[in-house]
């Protein structure tokens, strides 16, 4: 299989139509310089930081400490409108939602907000597409459209914890409690405005939500060279490695990107990552019937990871309409189970949430645009 080229770069691409620049863009020192150029004095970013992150609010009428007839001219210069709701889809009676968001320029992302017994989490967007090509994946099937802000990645964890607080979910009012960048997109791909919404999410109110980095989780198909840049910000946040099988012949076709950063070198560097910040890092293997779900892919996985402190988070692959690829068989997946974990190798089955409502990440916008077009 030939091997498509990747664009690597860490910076954001030229955008069909300019982001409108937002608060979640900024570091809180950066976003009172904001004010300042638009001839605001500098409390009013802490102001309108404090509704938004610690409030959650998006009614600027609310913001009783701002003048009244100054909210709304203050709301669209630091909190402008980004993301705007086509709709939403439910399935396990309400506790999981996919919402379809609309960007300013009309480009569609997606994300998915997940209540359980102990936890809230939604799984978010950091691109518009992908550009990694993996082939059983419907978004880098799509490709990448662009890179989303800052701003963009951060309006769908408001957005979600909103929805969390004003109770839109069976069992009340809860607070949003853990964020996984495993939506559309390869988070490594659009490093700094991943990073700047880390930072969002948790630096104390009011300048973030004040979430605990060990409640969020980073996912990437193995950019070293992004790994590494994480592991010196400091941030111990998991990172979740998409590895998807331990040989590198099937793992050049399944994840392209290997052709560039073998197996060997994205454990080395997620090793580096445990090392630096104490935090077990997550392998992502979803199985694929008859593609790498046989016995000796599973002994190959355990002798690789049996001296690692990683823990392999096994996921019967949600399949996309038309794909020749679907989930292994369940006697498959039980003995791929036994085998890793006759290593001494911590091993968990995802919970295969939202499979009624296009639950693999593009098949939602994927529908829409092929409804609208």
């Amino acid at each position: 299989m030939s091997v498509p080229e990747i664009n690597l770069v860490f910076d954001e691409p030229v955008q069909r139509k300019k982001v409108p620049k937002h608060l979640a863009d900024y570091s809180p020192i950066e976003r009172r310089e904001l004010a300042t150029s638009l001839g605001l004095p500098a409390f009013r970013a802490t102001q309108v930081a404090t509704h938004y992150f610690s409030h959650l609010s998006d009614d600027p009428q609310s913001w009783s400490d701002i003048p009244a007839e100054m909210r709304q001219s203050i709301a669209d210069q630091l909190t402008p409108k980004l993301i705007e709701l086509v709709r939403s889809v439910t399935c396990d009676d309400g506790m999981t939602r996919k919402d379809l968001w609309k960007l300013h320029d009309g480009v569609l992302v997606e994300s998915v907000l997940m209540r359980y017994s102990d936890r809230v989490t939604v799984c978010i967007s950091s691109q518009a597409g992908c550009g990694m090509n993996c082939p059983f994946c419907a978004t880098g099937q799509a490709g990448l459209t662009r890179n989303l802000s800052a701003g963009e990645i951060t309006e769908q964890i408001v957005a979600a914890a909103r929805a969390c607080a004003n109770g839109e979910l069976p069992g009340g009012a809860t607070r949003l409690s853990n964020i996984v960048f495993m939506g559309m997109g390869e988070p490594l791909a659009n490093y700094n405005a991943v990073i700047r919404s880390l930072r969002n999410i948790t630096d104390p109110n009011p300048d973030g939500l004040g979430i605990s980095a060990r409640s969020v989780t980073v996912s990437t198909v193995g950019l070293v060279n992004g790994i590494e840049k994480l592991t010196q910000e400091g941030m111990a946040v998991t990172l979740a490695v998409s590895l998807h099988t331990p040989d590198d012949e099937l793992r050049d076709t399944l994840v392209p990107i290997n052709s560039r950063w073998n197996i060997k070198e994205v454990l080395a560097a997620a090793d580096a990552y445990e090392k630096r910040t104490g935090r077990r890092y997550s392998i992502e293997y979803a199985l694929i019937r008859d593609i790498n779900d046989q016995s000796w892919r599973s002994d190959l996985l355990g002798r690789l990871l049996k001296n690692r402190n990683a823990h392999v988070n096994l996921i019967p692959l949600n399949p996309t309409p038309g794909s020749k690829w679907t989930a292994s068989r369940r006697e498959d997946e039980a003995e791929f189970v036994r085998i890793l974990e006759s290593y001494g190798v911590p091993v968990t089955v995802r919970d295969t949430r939202g499979r009624e409502i296009d639950g693999a990440c593009g098949q939602l916008a994927a529908a829409e645009k092929t409804r609208t077009d």
